[in-house]
């Protein structure tokens, strides 16, 4: 019995360590925004939804193609690869549907962005220094 409790135990905690986030949703400190679900921040970086609660336009920045916060971020939050979103992308451009959220190098890139920027909001990778900006749950 003791075993079977341990192992029950063991399966849970492995489960919750692979379903943690490695990256951080954040925005401006003066943003009033504090949560965020998934289709939310899916929308906001496919930009079909483009502005705040409070009216204020939303200014998505993405991480670099490469980068592996990105990749996490698309695979959790879109459900897809970072090649099916620069497809939808490049997609939307040529057909004059619109145009990718700028994109930044590092997260200290992100971060600056998000920083100088009201209505802006980023992903960061989950150990990055979050001064100067607000990280918002992901529900």
């Amino acid at each position: 019995m003791k075993k079977l409790i341990l192992s029950t135990l063991f399966l849970f905690v492995a489960s919750v360590a692979l379903q943690a986030q490695n990256f951080k949703v954040i925005v401006n400190e003066a943003n009033a925004t504090t949560s965020l679900s998934k289709k939310e921040v899916s929308e906001i970086f496919l930009k079909t939804k483009s502005s705040w609660d409070d009216g204020s336009k939303i200014v998505p920045v993405d991480q670099t193609a490469r980068s592996a916060t990105r990749a996490e971020f698309s695979q959790e939050i879109h459900g897809r690869n970072v090649g099916a979103i620069r497809s939808h992308w490049q997609q939307a451009a040529f057909s004059g549907a619109g145009t990718a959220p700028a994109e930044r190098p590092s997260d200290a890139e992100v971060i600056a962005f998000v920083k100088n920027n009201p209505g802006a909001v980023g992903y960061i990778s989950a150990d990055a220094d979050v001064s100067g900006v607000k990280v918002v749950a992901v529900n």
